[in-house]
């Protein structure tokens, strides 16, 4: 799932796809009807790729909350925003068990919901983890940096080596 170019836009329903950068803001298309809009760069805008929700562990990002539910549903739709409050929260606890229920609110699991079901129905959710283009490339060069950093380490440590001293004779 690559929600790079996805946005939430505040004070406009739905989820938006960046299109084009201009010098007073941006250009986007609605993800729900397909109309775009121009976005001045005073609006507040959040990148999908930069949110994240929090556990009583750590920050857990809206990537791997969409992918969770991608795998409970099968790629499927999850259940409607418009759900009663209660059933909203124990579904997202089959979600994410170990969400901080104090700063999670309900209102915050309803736009995650909703933003999954918006993202499902263009196809862009997906079960799989994400993958590294050349991931074999990048892992050889890493160790060929290490070995190579070892090698020098080395030879440092043997050009550094003190030399005995030796009396010269008259």
């Amino acid at each position: 799932m690559n929600v790079e170019k996805i946005l939430a836009i505040a004070g406009k329903p739905g989820l938006f796809e960046l299109k084009l950068q201009t010098r007073s803001g941006f250009l986007a298309e609605s993800l729900l009807d397909g109309k775009k809009i121009t976005v001045g760069m005073r609006s507040n805008v959040s990148l999908l790729s930069e949110i994240s929700m929090y556990t009583y562990s750590e920050e857990k990002p809206l990537a791997d909350i969409m992918r969770a539910i991608a795998i409970k549903e099968n790629e499927g739709p999850a259940i409607s925003h418009k759900e009663d409050n209660n059933k909203l929260i124990a579904y997202f606890k089959e979600i994410l068990p170990d969400y901080d229920e104090e700063r999670v609110y309900a209102s915050d699991i309803k736009k995650v919901l909703n933003w999954y079901n918006i993202l499902q129905g263009k196809g862009l959710v997906s079960k799989e983890e994400p993958k590294v283009e050349n991931a074999e490339a990048i892992k050889e060069e890493v160790v060929e940096e290490v070995t190579r950093g070892k090698a020098e380490l080395s030879e440092a440590k043997v050009k550094k080596a003190p030399k005995k001293a030796t009396k010269k004779e008259e």
